[in-house]
């Protein structure tokens, strides 16, 4: 649901937690960081979100695939054949045929019947047919079909976010109050259930003269926060924002504000954003990181 962000959260680690308030943001080294972050971020947008052009949830049975619009999983009709294949499924379980003389392969190899696995085992089936990529993704007990396309009018239109000027004043120390052990919590997700992620406990820091306790949700050891302040709905996305940190370190927990990213769903309406629980929106208006003006 949540897209990889190693890479782009390890940037954060070079700042000093114990100097957070001492955090030049004019400084050449912030700058350079800055500048990867942007870069790491524009990548991943590029290189998925900004691809994606359909998913389709599986009803149980036989499901069409091919560029009928009256398929099951219709796909873009100028890309592909009318018919490109059968997806059947049953019990949280799918496989593809292809259609006899249409070309789709999964690793560059030809496929006739291929298993699909879902994307919450780290490694989903991918198939391919010309510019298209298609995979099962699994959200609580429902099963999908996401379609991108890498050459999508939306990735050859897009231009990235205006963003707040980087301000010291929103670099900021928190203190973990860690759960032991860490804990599953529902958090809301725009698909209108919820999601089950692990939370290792809540970060407590002041901002703007504000007493501030966001809940955290681990990421790969790392700390994701999925917030909403009061400048959604206004200067950015209404639904709220992503901020992730690296790891707390003795405790301590770096917040750089300035970094404040658009989720995948400002981009795409193919997304299955996590939203903010409501411990999590913020009293105070954070003005750094993306703004929003309708990136679709």
């Amino acid at each position: 649901m949540i897209r990889g962000v190693m890479g782009l959260i390890c940037l954060l680690a070079t700042l000093s937690l114990a100097a957070a308030d001492k955090v030049d943001v004019s400084s050449s080294a912030y700058k350079q960081e800055y500048a990867k972050w942007r870069k790491v971020l524009d990548d991943d947008r590029r290189s998925n979100w900004l691809t994606l052009v359909g998913l389709f949830w599986l009803r149980d049975g036989e499901n069409r695939v091919g560029g009928n619009p009256k398929s099951q999983v219709p796909l873009p009709a100028d890309k592909v054949p009318a018919d490109v294949g059968t997806i059947s499924f049953h019990d949280g379980m799918a496989a593809f045929r292809a259609a006899p003389g249409v070309t789709v392969t999964n690793d560059a190899k030809p496929v006739q019947t291929i298993s699909l696995r879902p994307d919450v085992t780290g490694k989903p089936t991918i198939l391919q047919i010309g510019d298209l990529r298609m995979h099962m993704i699994q959200r609580g007990g429902r099963f999908g079909i996401r379609v991108k396309d890498m050459h999508s009018r939306r990735l050859a239109e897009f231009r990235e976010p205006e963003l707040y000027p980087p301000s010291d004043l929103y670099v900021v120390t928190g203190k973990l109050l860690p759960l032991n052990p860490p804990k599953k919590i529902n958090v809301p997700t725009v698909l209108g259930q919820d999601a089950q992620m692990e939370s290792p406990g809540d970060v407590e820091f002041t901002l703007q003269g504000r007493a501030i306790r966001l809940q955290a949700i681990d990421e790969d050891g790392k700390l994701m926060f999925i917030i909403k302040d009061q400048t959604s709905g206004k200067a950015t996305y209404p639904a709220g924002r992503f901020l992730y940190a690296a790891s707390p370190k003795d405790g301590l927990v770096l917040l750089d504000f300035n970094r404040t990213e658009n989720p995948p769903c400002a981009f795409t309406p193919y997304a299955t954003c996590p939203l903010p629980p409501r411990q999590n929106w913020i009293p105070v208006a954070i003005e750094a990181g993306e703004k929003y003006s309708g990136h679709h």
